[in-house]
């Protein structure tokens, strides 16, 4: 029965995109979102089996491969980890369904968008439920295809291909990361399953290897390779543009930002990282670094969404900013508060752009929110989401954000070392920012004087139909499932993840975070409270003293700090990106693909046999006797040369015969 939620996506997909016009535009999203529906429902049945009754299944589906040591299986793991993941990913996705056959009404296209979005969820499953790294990896790399897929779904425009090429380039890196860290378990583990893996590496933790004519630790070496394939999906520091990029503008649609946003791609990463918590717990500097990337990310990502203007690609910063949040958390040993913020994050970041898809389409598919404005009381149902939304984001008390994104902060400065003090106070300024752009988003939409085109903003309304209804069910968990699941997933004494997650006892400090001082403890929420009150009172009364100090000098010159244009557009974009895309062109296609490859291969062939045969076309004289004479002239050769190789071979030693032309040659030359 697990493996119905695997089945039923898988079969979602190949039918609707098969035998969509068969189908037709609503039998193709009641077959799609229907199967959604009931995966979510027997997910819902899995969590209550393996997370309450702490009954964790394995099951073998066939054998994969198998070469001497290599053995691989189609196996499902189901423990707590994947329990949450599949009940999150299959809530969002089955919600994002229902949302796309009211939004998308208007393509022709349907049934290959549904088809996208099942295949998409599918291979998520797959990524969450394998109990070994190859299977991941199958999973991994699907929904980074799926991704690819949907990102260029309208393939006809320009940006949205360049987009999705860019999101593809960016996760190779960590791709290719990733499949090096995956063969060096196997060549020193001689097993790819979690369990095998867990067992052998505390025998393993002191093994120093020789990488690149370097000697380095194992679980060092391990950890860094499976690291920065979750830095490339989760979208951290360093390899995070393509996610911003691909939410601009009308690129990609909503309900596919949602999807990749909430639920799916971008979670890997985390998943990845506390699927491995047995490696990393013994490679202290590995995790060390792993809590600078995402403090670092939680902070530089929320600045930069202070000073966009497109909807969605605010909300896009803003999780790249909560991924940050999550990374650190798992860096400071933390991974199950790290795999509840996921979950909590997964509700109202749906919420929020599910949201922002209503919003473009009351405004004739404007995202720039310096062209809206006014909107509150023309949308007021999707006002009320976004606030929800919003203040769930900025971890405002009681609301779900607030449970989680909270004891992330107090966790790190418990841990009382340089690493957890710098992850502290950079994610507490980190909630300052992001309190601040979520409020300048709700005023710049909704409540300042509207800034739009005149014919398009008196026409906005809120309509009763399936998008409303996604929206008004995502409010709720957005409220509350972070009150009522807290205790039961990151409460003292918990065993919740049991085995699922390792984390020796000296590492754990989830009793410490209770007796910190009440300021460092108030600190994040107060500083979210005043960056919220501040934005408010800047765009709804001091607009004009905001507008001031951005024309001037100093005002251009944080902008664009603020922006990151300096580095991210010019040195990243146009030094790097501009070198490797001129190497691959003028010396990887056009030298050698085209040349080398070409030439000795296909067209070189083609050309010499195209050639060959006109030549032999042209003796062709259709005579007779010509073709006779051909004959045995052909035939007196054949029986010369075999007698003067019969001669040669048997009458004759080579070398005497080397002798004889080296001889005529040096006489030759001695006559010139």
């Amino acid at each position: 029965m697990y493996l119905i939620i695997i089945f039923l996506t898988l079969i979602s997909s190949l039918s609707v995109g098969f035998f969509g016009r068969f189908f037709g535009f609503y039998g193709s999203a009641l077959l799609a979102t229907s199967c959604l529906i009931l995966a979510f429902l027997v997910s819902v049945f899995i969590f209550y089996e393996v997370a309450f009754i702490g009954c964790f299944s394995y099951i073998k589906l066939i054998s994969w491969m198998s070469s001497e040591t290599l053995n691989v299986d189609w196996g499902f793991m189901f423990d707590s980890i994947t329990s949450v993941m599949c009940c999150v990913v299959t809530f969002i996705s089955c919600l994002v369904h229902l949302y796309s056959t009211e939004y998308m009404s208007h393509d022709p296209h349907l049934p290959r968008f549904m088809s996208y979005l099942s295949l998409f969820t599918f291979f998520m499953l797959i990524l969450v439920t394998a109990d070994n790294f190859i299977q991941m990896f199958v999973g991994w790399e699907g929904v980074g295809l799926c991704s690819y897929l949907l990102i260029n779904f309208w393939f006809i425009r320009i940006q949205a291909n360049k987009a999705a090429i860019k999101a593809m380039i960016m996760n190779r890196i960590g791709d290719f990361s990733l499949i090096i860290g995956i063969i060096i378990i196997f060549i020193y583990y001689k097993s790819v399953d979690y369990a095998t893996v867990a067992a052998l590496t505390p025998f393993l933790k002191t093994d120093i290897i020789n990488f690149l004519n370097l000697n380095i630790n194992l679980l060092t070496i391990v950890g860094i390779f499976l690291f920065i394939g979750a830095v490339g999906k989760s979208a951290q520091l360093g390899l995070h543009t393509w996610l911003p990029d691909a939410m601009e503008g009308l690129k990609v649609p909503t309900p596919v930002s949602a999807l990749i946003h909430a639920a799916t791609m971008v979670t890997a990463g985390v998943f990845l990282l506390a699927r491995s918590s047995f490696i990393y717990e013994y490679s202290y500097n590995v995790l060390g670094y792993i809590s600078i990337v995402g403090a670092l990310t939680a902070f530089c990502a929320s600045t930069i969404g202070l000073v966009q203007n497109d909807l969605k690609r605010v909300i896009a910063y803003s999780t790249c900013s909560q991924l940050g949040y999550m990374v650190f958390a798992c860096g400071l040993s933390n991974y199950s508060v790290g795999i509840f913020h996921l979950s909590n994050h997964a509700f109202f970041k749906a919420l929020l752009f599910l949201s922002a898809g209503s919003i473009i389409h009351a405004v004739n598919d404007e995202q720039d929110m310096r062209k809206m404005g006014g909107l509150k009381n023309l949308l007021p149902f999707t006002y009320n989401m976004v606030v929800i939304g919003s203040l769930a984001l900025i971890g405002f008390p009681f609301l779900t954000g607030f449970y989680s994104k909270d004891l992330i902060l107090e966790l790190a400065f418990s841990k009382f070392s340089s690493f957890g003090y710098f992850c502290y106070f950079l994610g507490t300024f980190g909630a300052f920012f992001t309190a601040f752009y979520s409020t300048r988003l709700l005023c710049l939409t909704f409540l300042t004087q509207p800034a739009g085109h005149k014919h398009v903003i008196p026409y906005a309304a809120d309509v009763p139909n399936a998008i409303t209804l996604v929206l008004g069910i995502l409010a709720i968990p957005s409220i509350f499932v972070g009150f009522y699941s807290k205790d039961m997933i990151v409460g003292m004494g918990t065993e919740f993840f049991g085995t699922a997650i390792y984390i020796p006892f000296d590492n754990t400090n989830i009793f410490d975070a209770e007796f910190i001082s009440h300021f460092f403890k108030l600190l994040p929420v107060c500083l979210s409270l005043f960056g919220a009150t501040l934005s408010f009172i800047l765009y709804m009364f001091q607009y004009k003293l905001l507008f001031s100090i951005k024309t001037s000098f100093i005002g251009k010159k944080i902008y664009n700090f603020f922006n990151r244009k300096w580095f991210f557009d010019k040195i990243y974009n146009e030094y790097f990106g501009q070198f490797f895309f001129k190497f691959g062109y003028s010396v990887s296609y056009k030298f050698v693909d085209r040349g080398i490859f070409e030439l000795l291969g296909p067209t070189g062939l083609s050309f010499s046999i195209t050639k060959t045969a006109s030549e032999l076309y042209r003796l062709q004289s259709g005579y007779l006797y010509h073709y006779t004479y051909s004959i045995l002239v052909s035939l007196t050769s054949l029986l010369i040369f075999r007698e003067l190789w019969l001669f040669f071979n048997f009458y004759l030693d080579y070398k005497i015969i080397l002798l004889f032309f080296v001889t005529i040659f040096f006489l030759k030359n001695f006559k010139k």
